[in-house]
């Protein structure tokens, strides 16, 4: 079993940055391809970006050039960086923990937090 505890949303200016963490409890984490969804009002969730337990990384479209991940296995805890913030990232950010399968697909995680949400403002 693992925990996923997400924090550092808020409201924030577009253009801004924003760094969201994701705590991890329960089984070593860095067994874990660890990624990040999100979901705006209205829309269905779509994968952000991921990282394999080997340090590999895959990139949604909405990550493409501006959101980074990293992970501190110490703190057993996995980062999103956010960069250049638009309103179209308004969103509720969640993070997930998978043991196998596609990447990018919500059903190879296992795991999910609850949230935390992401506003920007224009």
């Amino acid at each position: 079993q693992v925990q996923l505890v997400e924090s550092g949303g808020g409201l924030v200016q577009a253009g801004t940055s924003l760094r969201l963490s994701c705590a991890a409890s329960g089984r070593a984490f860095s067994a874990y391809t660890m990624g990040w969804f999100r979901q705006a009002p209205g829309k269905e969730r779509e994968f952000v970006l991921a990282i394999s337990p080997s340090g590999g990384v895959w990139y949604g479209d909405p990550a493409l050039g501006r959101f980074t991940i990293g992970g501190d296995n110490s703190k057993n805890t996995v980062y999103l960086h956010m960069n250049k913030l638009k309103p179209d990232d308004t969103a509720s950010y969640v993070c997930a923990a998978s043991e196998y399968g596609p990447i990018s697909a919500q059903t190879s995680y296992n795991y999910w937090g609850q949230g935390t949400q992401v506003t920007v403002s224009s």
